[in-house]
């Protein structure tokens, strides 16, 4: 069972708290650009196992890409994607894989999402940060799915929450 979900990451800069010594102004860079892709991701909290892409838009074209990606990494696996009610989700335009089913959460509920402590992390490791292209962006980002990519436990750890857990070993 995968947790499901998309994260737009722009050139428009992502501000954090920034340590400083008392009595000194942090330095803030900006920047407003507004250029953007989309990182798809689909976690499984319990193995840290992952799949993500980069894809232009968030609309049901990308998402049906993302799933044609997705079946063909797991041909042999019935795929359970927990996600949640975004229209493109919804979409009847999009034509679901045999080996892929939706499982929608319910409405206004994005902390139910595995995937969304993932995408917290990963703004944190490029926050207060100026990027001139796309390109760089996304080498900067790729470089913070490594870790998770080559420890597996590390991100099962950061998305497993306890619930989420249990529910599976009831299946």
């Amino acid at each position: 069972m995968f947790a499901f979900d998309e994260a737009r990451f722009g050139l428009k800069s992502w501000q954090r708290r920034r340590w400083c010594p008392f009595g000194v102004r942090p330095p803030w860079v900006v920047q407003d650009k507004y250029e953007w892709f989309w990182l798809y991701s689909a976690v499984e909290p319990a193995t840290g196992e992952s799949f993500s892409l980069y894809l232009p838009r968030l609309d049901g074209t990308c998402l049906q890409v993302f799933l044609e990606h997705l079946s063909a990494r797991y041909p042999d696996d019935d795929v359970l994607l927990v996600m949640d009610q975004a229209s493109s989700h919804r979409s009847t335009r999009v034509t679901w894989p045999t080996n892929v089913q939706p499982l929608l959460l319910p409405p206004y509920s994005p902390q139910l999402n595995p995937a969304e402590r993932w995408f917290e992390e990963l703004r944190r490791a490029i926050a207060n940060r100026l990027f001139d292209t796309l390109e760089a962006l996304q080498d900067a980002l790729t470089e913070a799915l490594k870790p998770f990519w080559q420890d597996k436990q590390r991100l099962a750890q950061l998305t497993g929450f306890p619930w989420w857990l249990h529910a599976l070993r009831k299946l």
